[in-house]
């Protein structure tokens, strides 16, 4: 079980290499990195074993028709050595708590529809929201505090997202 605690200023090294390693583009380890350059960068929690970050989850605002109260889940990231092990599943849990701690109402994420659902996610689509990368079965909205859900609308992540629309 890997330990989980908020990022601190020495762990950007670590978390880029998670994400370089974990993900064939650069656009999520240059997304984290405009995320903290504009303090845009909600929640970031790294998973660590033996003093070697393994994983990394982030949160940052997203607004729905102009309206604040959500977080968005981008990325989440395990190193390819340290996979399948759950600790995937683990920042999420992590993650959501914080997001519950943080004060948000609701997380929307752009993932795999067989994975989140497992955390209480449920099709974004569904239930009259849009986005921004016109994702249909991987976009997914999950209500932290009852009755925070907007309106339904375009849920619009930051312009650190920009480059992926």
């Amino acid at each position: 079980m890997a330990h989980i605690r908020p990022d601190e200023p020495g762990d950007l090294a670590g978390i880029l290499h998670v994400l370089h390693s974990a993900f064939a583009t650069e656009d999520e380890a240059r997304t984290v990195s405009l995320l903290r350059e504009s303090g845009h960068l909600s929640i970031s929690l790294v998973a660590e074993e033996a003093g070697r970050i393994i994983g990394y989850i982030a949160f940052s605002p997203v607004t729905t028709d102009g309206v604040t109260g959500g977080l968005g889940l981008a990325p989440v990231a395990v190193h390819p050595v340290c996979q399948n092990q759950g600790i995937g599943g683990e920042l999420v849990e992590a993650g959501l708590a914080a997001a519950r701690q943080y004060g948000a109402g609701y997380v929307v994420v752009l993932g795999h529809a067989h994975y989140y659902p497992r955390f209480g996610f449920q099709s974004a689509c569904n239930l009259g929201y849009h986005n921004e990368f016109n994702a249909e079965e991987s976009f997914m909205i999950m209500e932290l505090e009852p009755g925070a859900l907007p309106k339904a609308g375009t849920i619009k992540y930051g312009p650190e997202f920009a480059r992926w629309s």
